[in-house]
């Protein structure tokens, strides 16, 4: 390698030390593993439909109930994914969740929600941080693809320095620690892994104002791809065992890259349309995270 590097010019060399340096804080690609390697049913056991093997898993809501998952373990930082085809059609009312949630009472927890919406309109994916028991950080965008055409993989990087949503390879929103301006950050409460299925038509469409349509039911989520690569620790754990030596903990994952920032631009310029950090009427005075995340 040292004999072909002598031979190159430094404007290329540069070139190619910065292409690595984009591609260095790229979250690795998830693993497609079966549902049972990593996750559990939690209620409505009949609702969970088994395709190729347990390779993949169909949710289904109907007027009676839905139906919702959960992981066998819980994690304290890590890369978590899923592959998920949302529900199509009149979707009203309808919300598929993915989420990170502790278990005591000031829970941290870790949202991504997708929003059922009338035939032609587009889903709306909400996502939230709660941290400490306070939540109220909501953001909502619009997705730059129908999700129920196709599957779709939508993951979570949680370390100590920063929080980060991704929608396939786009980073969609960043929730930095602010430890040092006293916002709390979460990082010693274990969080397992949940998605369910369910009516919510009291508040998710158009602040409840439209109704699920139970003629359009039964409704169906397929979910492929269960990936968990995180510190597995007991609800009781304060730290991680392993902190330091895993690929989610080294420098590289910090901070986004710049390539990695203008995308997350490119999507709060064209497809958000809730940010709670933009919300005057609701926070007259601006979170303290926000006039970091200003800097973004």
């Amino acid at each position: 390698m040292a004999s072909i590097s002598n031979n190159l010019p430094l404007s290329f060399l540069f070139l190619l030390a910065l292409s690595y340096t984009a591609l260095a804080a790229a979250p690795r690609r998830p693993l497609n593993v079966p549902f049972g390697r990593n996750y559990v049913p939690t209620w409505a056991f009949d609702h969970i439909k088994y395709k190729n093997g347990g390779a993949e898993v169909d949710l289904v809501l109907d007027k009676y109930t839905g139906t919702g998952f959960q992981s066998k373990g819980s994690y304290l930082f890590g890369h978590f994914s899923m592959s998920m085809k949302l529900v199509g059609g009149d979707s009203a009312g309808v919300v598929t969740a993915f989420y990170l949630s502790s278990q005591n009472s000031e829970h941290d927890e870790i949202d991504f929600e997708f929003l059922g919406n009338r035939s032609g309109q587009p889903p709306i994916l909400q996502t939230n941080v709660f941290t400490g028991g306070k939540g109220d950080r909501e953001q909502r965008i619009y997705l730059w693809f129908d999700p129920s055409k196709d599957f779709h993989t939508y993951s979570v990087l949680w370390n100590l320095h920063m929080i980060v949503f991704f929608v396939d390879d786009v980073p969609i929103r960043v929730f930095k620690n602010c430890k040092d301006i006293g916002v709390k950050f979460p990082f010693d409460q274990p969080m397992k892994i949940y998605s369910s299925l369910w009516n919510a038509d009291d508040w998710a469409t158009r602040g409840g104002l439209e109704k699920t349509d139970w003629s359009k039911a039964p409704f169906v989520a397929s979910y492929k791809g269960f990936h968990v690569d995180g510190c597995e620790s007991s609800v009781q754990a304060k730290f991680c065992a392993t902190q330091g030596t895993r690929w989610w903990d080294q420098k590289e994952f910090q901070d986004l890259d710049g390539y990695q920032y203008r995308r997350l631009r490119w999507v709060r310029e064209k497809y958000t349309i809730y940010n709670y950090c933009t919300d005057r009427k609701r926070y007259p005075s601006l979170p303290p995270e926000c006039r970091r995340d200003r800097d973004i």
